[in-house]
């Protein structure tokens, strides 16, 4: 586990989501699930509203009334299904933290959960987003009329009015937790106040770290690595050199890439303390903060020689490279999760801001996007990022937009397929 040992607690914990609909809670679902996986600890959300949709696809508001006897069989039978869903996937699949994203907005339903999970010894873990902000709940009602299942083709106008109909159903009925003997963590306005109750053990203690520097407010996230050096160049890896030319053209031409899809939005450029992210980032007209966390992955020994020379030199540590990326730690040096380790840190300060710029390096690029994406450990460190390219991540309730903007100049491509020597190419 690297730097994370979470097993020995020998812990299963059930987080159980609350709240009106609007409030952030699959979107905040979502984000415990990327960071524990992230973080290589078994996480897997059950969305009771996927269940339903496979008997109710399209339900109008009237569905949710608390006296229509037949959409309530459903919506329980829907809660059902999950769960024991949820419960097989911890005991075949060996899962740790299984996320229950519902509404369970009154004592009753939540009681009954409760008692389901103390029957197998899972730990219940109660997660309340509490929202009285017009203009957050306005945004997450614009985010989901636009991109919940529920609504997929239907005129967004009416979609936002049967989706207001269907809150104040539950509006009706909303018991907010209060009692306490209960775990639970209740997030008032995301991220304005939080309420912490009976948190018991070490990886419940992550979590609600964690929930702590969220936010979900509308914002977006561009990556790019630094500009071609001298290094990609020769095929070399690690090292501090300078940019090439095509690299220093790279960064006069980036603040026009940024400023075309940043608009006039407030930004901040984090970059690491190498030279090539720096020179990159000269140009930028914004504030700028510069990371040691944001470094390189350190090739120890390998640092300087080209992955032709590394095959030569050290052929069995070559082949372990391929064999698991992942794991693998140069001699002397990190691996891809050592640089997951030391950027813990990084990803919760992106939590807490809103609009940023990370210039910064191949392998800290892939592991900030998986975090992102979602993309698992044994694809991560072999996804290809170019250089002279410009990532948008925009995070909504139901995943990550992605827009690649590339930039018109060539670049050598350093990307090593696996089992192959590096071969140093244009594009």
């Amino acid at each position: 586990m690297g730097g994370y040992s979470f097993q020995v607690e020998n812990v299963q914990i059930c987080v159980i989501m609350v709240g009106l609909p609007a409030r952030g809670k699959s979107l905040i679902a979502q984000k415990i699930v990327r960071y524990l996986t992230w973080l290589s600890i078994r996480a897997k959300c059950f969305n009771v509203g996927n269940y339903r949709r496979l008997e109710t696809a399209h339900p109008t508001a009237e569905f949710f009334d608390v006296n229509n006897s037949e959409g309530e069989r459903l919506r329980k039978m829907a809660a059902e299904a999950a769960i024991r869903d949820m419960f097989r996937w911890f005991d075949e699949d060996l899962g740790v933290v299984g996320i229950l994203d519902a509404t369970n907005t009154t004592k009753s339903r939540r009681n009954w959960i409760l008692e389901l999970c103390r029957k197998r010894n899972v730990e219940p873990m109660f997660v309340e987003s509490w929202c009285d902000d017009e203009d957050l709940i306005m945004q997450n009602i614009m985010d989901v009329k636009t991109t919940s299942p529920d609504y997929i083709g239907q005129d967004p106008e009416k979609a936002a009015l049967d989706f207001r109909n269907r809150i104040r159903n539950y509006e009706k009925v909303y018991e907010t937790i209060s009692e306490r003997d209960l775990t639970y963590v209740k997030l008032i306005n995301v991220g304005s106040q939080v309420i912490i109750n009976r948190i018991q053990s070490y990886l419940e203690s992550r979590i609600v770290y964690y929930l702590m520097n969220l936010h979900i407010k509308p914002r977006c996230i561009w990556l790019s690595r630094h500009g071609e050096s001298a290094f990609n160049l020769t095929g070399k890896i690690g090292g501090d050199s300078d940019l090439s030319a095509r690299g220093r053209e790279y960064a006069r031409q980036l603040p026009q890439l940024v400023k075309l899809s940043v608009g006039n939005r407030p930004l901040t450029v984090w970059t690491s303390t190498l030279k090539r992210t720096q020179q990159t980032a000269k140009y930028l007209p914004y504030r700028q903060l510069t990371w040691k966390a944001l470094d390189e992955l350190d090739a120890g020994q390998c640092d300087g020689l080209t992955y032709e020379e590394i095959e030569n030199r050290y052929p069995e540590d070559f082949a372990a490279r391929d064999e698991n990326k992942y794991e693998y730690r140069y001699p002397g040096g990190e691996s891809y999760r050592d640089v997951v380790v030391r950027l813990e840190p990084i990803i919760m300060e992106l939590e807490r801001q809103e609009n940023i710029m990370i210039v910064t390096h191949q392998a800290v690029l892939r592991c900030i996007y998986a975090y992102f994406m979602n993309v698992p450990q044994d694809q991560s460190p072999w996804m290809e990022v170019p250089l002279h390219t410009l990532i948008k991540l925009e995070p909504k309730a139901y995943g990550t937009e992605v827009t690649r903007i590339k930039a018109d100049i060539p670049a050598v491509s350093t990307y090593r397929e696996k089992g192959q020597s590096a071969k140093i190419k244009s594009k």
